[in-house]
């Protein structure tokens, strides 16, 4: 049998993209999103979700590219001295977190206060995963899933494709599908760190590589490919308007695509949509 949770990553980003997440949800092709503790559009975003218990929502963990709920004093490691914001793109975080420069307590101290600010606004979450993909590195991956326990939840993304998923993703980018394949060499070690620690996840994440390039046909590709066992489809859906322009994000008429992608799912009654709240029971 072949399970799939629908994921929306980065609900509270902007009004659209919220907006595209709940009427989604409505058409029944979307079951999870995962939201962020800090953003331009969260207090609405968390009104949604308090209204719409049927929404998996779990915490969209940002260690890079945005706004630290803790001060930066407490967590100095994970901040540019220059804006007092979290490092600004994947690449400086990875050349701190590699040469030793950052703390694993600040991670964890990190995660765990967005995931605390969420359900201290009433949000029951289903699960975490990091903006970015952070936690597929171990040492990010460590703090996370010690962050997440103590806060009660017990489920996390799987943030690997596997190479099926990647095969039938056509027109995707192929430094995208290079830097994907070479990630996996990652994935034994961050599947034992989390079944050590007994939390609950997929077999995989699948549409890695093709975020920006999401369609229709990409989706129909995907589920026809893919094999028993529960995955994840990650997607970034959204409406492309004034809000999207404020933010800085490469992800912006592609939100457009991929909120209409979805509703290819609808061709295939046959398949079951659950949520991460269904795979932590």
């Amino acid at each position: 049998m072949t399970r799939l949770i629908v994921n929306a990553d980065d609900f509270g980003l902007t009004a659209g993209v919220n907006r595209a997440v709940m009427e989604l949800h409505a058409a029944g092709v979307l079951t999870s999103t995962t939201l962020m503790a800090l953003a331009g559009a969260t207090r609405d975003a968390v009104e949604k979700a308090q209204t719409t218990p049927s929404l998996g929502v779990g915490c969209h963990v940002v260690l890079v590219d945005g706004e630290s709920v803790l001060p930066p004093r407490k967590i100095p490691s994970l901040i540019d001295n220059k804006t007092g914001r979290l490092l600004p793109t994947l690449g400086a975080f990875l050349a701190r977190l590699g040469t030793g420069r950052m703390r694993t307590e600040e991670i964890e101290a990190e995660a765990k206060a967005q995931i605390e600010l969420l359900q201290s606004r009433g949000v029951r979450l289903t699960h975490v995963d990091t903006h970015k993909h952070t936690h597929m590195f171990p040492r990010v991956l460590g703090a996370v899933l010690r962050a997440a326990e103590s806060c009660g939840i017990r489920a996390i993304r799987n943030p690997f494709e596997p190479a099926w998923a990647v095969e039938a993703t056509q027109g995707a980018a192929w430094m995208r599908v290079a830097q994907v394949s070479l990630l996996r060499t990652l994935e034994p070690r961050c599947r034992r760190l989390i079944a050590e620690a007994e939390f609950a996840t997929t077999d995989g994440t699948i549409a890695v590589v093709g975020t920006g390039t999401l369609n229709a046909a990409t989706v129909r590709a995907l589920v026809r490919h893919a094999p028993p066992g529960i995955w994840e489809l990650v997607t970034h859906p959204g409406y492309n308007d004034s809000d999207l322009d404020r933010v800085r994000t490469r992800l912006r008429t592609s939100r457009d695509t991929e909120r209409e992608a979805l509703g290819a799912l609808k061709e295939f009654p046959e398949l079951e949509l659950i949520s991460f709240a269904d795979l932590a029971r």
